[in-house]
């Protein structure tokens, strides 16, 4: 069991009340354990904290552009790798058409965002539409496949040997933020019994790195039916009511769909911004010590950066603030907007996260100079 040092401190000009009413002329800075329900201190600076003029070295924020891969990949479980550490491994998939073939993950749970495109999903559990928006989650080992109206774009996270869970929501109650009751699950309809039958199909399984390619005789996509609580599930975005305050910025956390055990996985949706006069309106400075930070965005207008567009991702280790970009910042105080309209997925780690070669290639270089302030 943790045990913090509990008391809390002051020293200097401070305000009474994170987010809120900064003393003039300051810029706040949390920084803070445990993905913001840790430890915390709110730091007043007098200049931004991502202020800085150089930087040297491979750690520090990054950005990639996705729209730029365009090489569809035949199968999902050999989708080039963007991001990985020991715990978790970011794909972008791009298909199109119909899966000829099953796979299975036998390496941990499968979370599937559908970026774009439409379609059906096939598994061991039986059918399921899919549309832009919709997140699948997939218990390791689940066989399953796609058949694409258009061409489709799949985020894809694998919590290596973990599985996924939902948050607690604690005082909010158990129907907050979104009722279990929306979580859809696949169905023995008529769909799935139409592809059953005699034919041969084959099975790609990935375990780690290692590959094994199965041929059956029949489609093994063949229940009848089954009863338990270990199975797939889909939510859209949509279904998602994000918890606010109009007095207060919440913190990322309140935004958490799903959990592993070394990462979370937070979903951003449109909502009202904040009104009270006193109160942040954009993203605050933050440097979240325990947790590297990947932002996908998907839809919308990102409110907190510049030059940012659909299907790109940021990436930001610990180690050092980030926060909203300069522009940003200066029209969250003017409070001109009323509500945000962004959908982003967010996943942040508790290990070091790696870059992989695919990401490398599409990489906006310039990333970390992105908070200077334009003359």
């Amino acid at each position: 069991m943790k045990r913090w040092i509990s008391f809390p401190k002051v020293e200097g000009t401070y305000s009474k009340q994170a987010h809120c009413d900064l003393p003039e002329g300051t810029y706040e800075r949390e920084f803070g354990k445990e993905g913001f329900f840790g430890p915390v201190t709110h730091i007043h600076h007098t200049h931004m904290p991502t202020g800085w003029e150089e930087w040297e070295g491979d750690l520090k924020p990054r950005a990639f552009d996705t729209v730029k891969m365009d090489t569809p990949a035949d199968c999902p479980l050999k989708a080039p790798v963007l991001l990985h550490n020991a715990h978790f491994q970011l794909r972008i998939w791009k298909t199109s058409g119909k899966m000829d073939h099953l796979v299975s993950n036998a390496s941990g749970d499968d979370l599937l965002f559908v970026h774009a495109g439409s379609g059906e999903f096939f598994c061991d559990f039986g059918h399921l539409s899919f549309r832009e928006g919709d997140y699948i989650m997939l218990p390791r080992s689940t066989m399953w496949r796609v058949e694409c109206h258009e061409p489709s774009i799949f985020l894809m996270t694998e919590a290596t040997n973990d599985s996924y869970r939902l948050p607690d929501k604690g005082m909010l109650g158990e129907n907050a933020i979104f009722d279990p009751a929306a979580l859809d699950t696949p169905k023995i309809d008529e769909a799935f019994k139409a592809q059953q039958g005699e034919h041969t199909t084959k099975l790609v399984v990935k375990r780690g790195d290692r590959f094994a390619h199965i041929t059956y005789p029949f489609n093994p996509l063949d229940a009848a039916g089954w009863h338990g609580n270990n199975l797939p599930v889909r939510i859209n975005w949509r279904d998602i009511r994000p918890v606010m305050s109009h007095r207060y910025h919440l913190p990322p956390s309140v935004h958490t769909t799903f959990l592993a055990s070394r990462f979370v996985v937070c979903t951003f949706c449109p909502r009202p911004i904040e009104s009270d006069p006193g109160a942040l309106k954009v993203p605050f400075f933050h440097s979240n010590t325990d947790y590297d930070e990947i932002l996908f965005y998907h839809a919308g207008d990102f409110f907190s950066r510049d030059n940012i567009h659909a299907g790109m991702v940021s990436f930001h280790p610990t180690g050092f603030p980030h926060g909203p970009h300069p522009k940003a910042f200066a029209a969250g105080a003017k409070a001109t907007k009323t509500h945000t309209d962004e959908v982003a997925v967010m996943i942040d780690t508790r290990d070091a996260v790696q870059v992989g070669d695919a990401a490398k290639a599409i990489e906006w270089q310039d990333y970390v100079y992105s908070w200077k302030k334009k003359d």
